[in-house]
């Protein structure tokens, strides 16, 4: 009896030259498989912004807001209304906008509608919480469709942000709280990292996970330039940001990178702020080094890149 063959069937031929293979990154560049996004048997997936927040104030602050930041509030000056308007990581049951009771609107950062541009999804919650006065949850049952971003519907220049010790904002236009929601602020504030933002540069932040303490950096640069200025820096023993500190990696979120440090534990936030300083002046210094890489550098560079984590 013939033995069967191994290879497996497929249902389906080779891609001809040109074409996008099923299995193959999306062009999109959703970082999805062709056949579960543009490929897929339904149509096309929602479009897929790759850097949301640009031209948002504070950008690289809202991205580590959304992606590492438990608990933090930045109070936002909305075009055509005086309500108010804050925009929180997380709200209660993870809802994507609160109207309360006062009229105030709360948007929710952390929410995934799965709508490609959360950006826009966060324009479309707020259009939808600004069209109302009723208290309640505010969210999208549907893509939102054409129309303004976040960013096109704030007068702010700049970002007044608040990291809290855990979720008491939650609660702090309530005057009568029950057991059941002290229960559930309990909760939440159980699993809130303690975090601190440094003051001495931008979207830098201080975080305790246990046994560990970490930096989270959100920077603003293009990636193969900020890679070569990294690699430089790392190659030269420059890359160190308190003393026992050690550069392991890097997030890939929204367009941007966030270098990350483990500290020993005990750092604490304040000592940070000179280093990082220091670190933020010599990273610019080699920003501005167009020259070619030596061996050190690149040998530095490919495995920075080997160290990259996407999140978003």
């Amino acid at each position: 009896m013939a033995k069967k063959s191994r290879t497996k069937a497929r249902d389906h031929a080779a891609p001809v030259d040109g074409e996008v293979g099923p299995r193959q990154p999306c062009p999109c560049g959703s970082g999805k498989r062709y056949k579960a996004c543009h490929g897929a048997a339904g149509g096309a997936a929602p479009a897929f912004v790759s850097r949301p927040f640009e031209g948002m104030p504070g950008e690289c602050d809202v991205i580590a807001l959304r992606e590492l930041v438990p608990a933090a509030t930045v109070p936002l000056d909305v075009k055509g209304t005086d309500r108010e308007v804050r925009l929180c990581t997380l709200l209660p049951m993870a809802a994507p906008a609160m109207v309360r009771d006062s009229g105030a609107i709360w948007l929710g950062l952390q929410v995934a509608h799965q709508y490609g541009d959360p950006a826009r999804d966060l324009g479309a919650v707020l259009e939808k919480a600004l069209a109302t006065e009723e208290p309640g949850i505010i969210g999208l049952t549907e893509a939102p469709g054409e129309g303004p971003r976040l960013q096109d519907l704030i007068n702010d220049t700049e970002l007044d942000i608040t990291v809290h010790d855990g979720f008491g904002y939650w609660i702090d236009d309530v005057e009568d709280q029950d057991a059941s929601t002290q229960a559930a602020l309990e909760q939440a504030n159980g699993a809130a990292n303690p975090t601190t933002r440094l003051a001495s540069v931008e979207a830098a932040y201080w975080t305790n996970v246990g046994p560990k303490e970490h930096l989270r950096w959100v920077m603003p640069h293009p990636e193969d330039e900020l890679l070569n200025a990294l690699a430089r820096l790392h190659a030269a023993g420059k890359d160190s940001v308190a003393e026992g500190s050690r550069f392991v990696g890097m997030f890939r979120a929204h367009g941007l990178l966030a270098p990350v440090w483990d500290l020993p534990v005990g750092t604490g936030a304040e000592v940070l702020e000179e280093p990082a300083q220091r670190f933020a002046a010599e990273l610019e210094k080699a920003l501005a080094d167009t020259s070619d890489l030596t061996p050190e550098q690149r040998s530095a560079r490919a495995g920075l890149a080997n160290r990259q984590v996407t999140i978003r």
